[in-house]
Order: structure tokens, then C-alpha cells, then sequence
């Protein structure tokens, strides 16, 4: 196969022809079966090596531009597969190798529950009056608020970082919270154990 593409930030294994870039971001948009973010998209196809960052966007690019990838909302955010663009990844995906799908799809699945904790646990970072930052954590169980915490930190770095910290495991802060308010002595020692491991 000849290779037609950059290969800087390509793991072995990557791709490195534009036609399979094109298939694997085919692929990948089968695979979630709904609108996907266009930056997770190519966030995905660099973080894991599976394809140079600038020929993924020209060939998302491309795609786009001959109707076998369209936006599907105003703010041109989200992507989804045409007719024509489903029809490429069903038909061509097998020229892939399995290595490239089975890594593209775990990633994929990865970024939709990160996407559907931060969704169902939302936090709000303002500007506090007089300098710093007021960071509300809530959790919710999808439907209604369990828990709302607000904090004042003196710098938006730290907010981020609460934030993060945060979104890797709600429940966990909603546990301790929980196990501290009511008094329940095991349940606070067991999520302190599990902060530490």
C-alpha cells in the first residue's frame, strides 16, 4: 500500500495512507451510531497514534466536503455519517486492521461515558467578586440533583483541577460526603482507601 499521508505523531500500526483515514473516520462514526463531537473525533485519532493530526482533519475535511460526513448542528460541533459515508464504513471497514478498530472503538466508547459523566455531573466555574473563583459540583443521578457543593479556590488553575479531579468519579465525592454527614464511620474509611490506591 503506498503510504500518502504524514506520519509525525503515528504510532506503529498507524495509518498512513489518506484513504484509511478516511475509512477509520467512517468507522468510528458508525460505530457510535449518533452525533459525535468533530474534537473528540480527531482528539481520538491523535491521542492514540492512530493517524497524523493534520492529514485527519484535511480528510475530515474531505469527507465533509463530498457529503459522506455532514454537521448535525448549527454550531458545525457535531459530525455524523451520510448514507454515502455509512455505506464506506461497512463496506470497507475490514481493510483495517483489527488492532486500528478495536482501538478506535474502545476510544470512542471511553470519550462517550467521560462525555456522559461530565453531561450528568456538570460543574460551573464563575468569578468570584473581588477575585478568584466559585466552582459548584453537582451530582446527579441523570434526572435530579443528589448533592450540590459549592467552593471558593483563588485561581482558575485550581478550579480546572477541581473540575477534572471531579468528572474522573462523582460518586466517589458524593460517598464521602454522604458517609461524613451521616456519621458512618466504615463508608468514610472506605472512600478514603480508595483516594489512596
Amino acid at each position: 500500500m503506498e503510504y500518502n499521508a504524514f506520519t509525525e505523531g503515528v504510532e506503529l500500526g498507524g495509518l498512513r495512507n489518506k484513504d484509511d483515514i478516511g475509512i477509520l473516520i467512517c468507522y468510528m462514526l458508525d460505530t457510535v451510531k449518533k452525533p459525535f463531537l468533530k474534537d473528540d473525533l480527531i482528539e481520538i485519532i491523535q491521542d492514540n497514534g492512530l493517524a497524523n493530526y493534520f492529514e485527519t482533519t484535511n480528510t475530515l475535511s474531505d469527507l465533509i466536503k463530498n457529503g459522506n460526513v455532514e454537521f448535525s448542528d448549527e454550531k458545525k460541533r457535531l459530525v455524523q455519517l451520510t448514507n454515502n459515508g455509512r455505506l464506506i464504513a461497512r463496506q470497507l471497514h475490514s481493510s483495517l486492521s483489527l488492532t486500528i478498530r478495536q482501538k478506535a472503538a474502545k476510544a470512542c466508547a471511553n470519550i462517550l461515558e467521560k462525555r456522559r459523566v461530565e453531561n450528568e455531573n456538570p460543574v460551573t466555574i464563575q468569578k468570584a467578586e473581588g477575585g478568584g473563583y466559585q466552582v459548584t459540583l453537582r451530582v446527579t443521578d441523570g434526572m435530579r440533583d443528589l448533592m450540590s457543593l459549592s467552593l471558593f479556590v483563588p485561581t482558575i488553575t485550581e478550579a480546572n483541577h477541581i473540575k477534572r479531579t471531579f468528572h474522573k468519579n462523582p460518586e466517589r465525592l458524593y460517598s464521602i460526603m454522604l458517609a461524613a454527614v451521616i456519621g458512618e464511620k466504615n463508608m468514610i474509611q472506605s472512600a478514603l482507601k480508595e483516594l489512596k490506591t
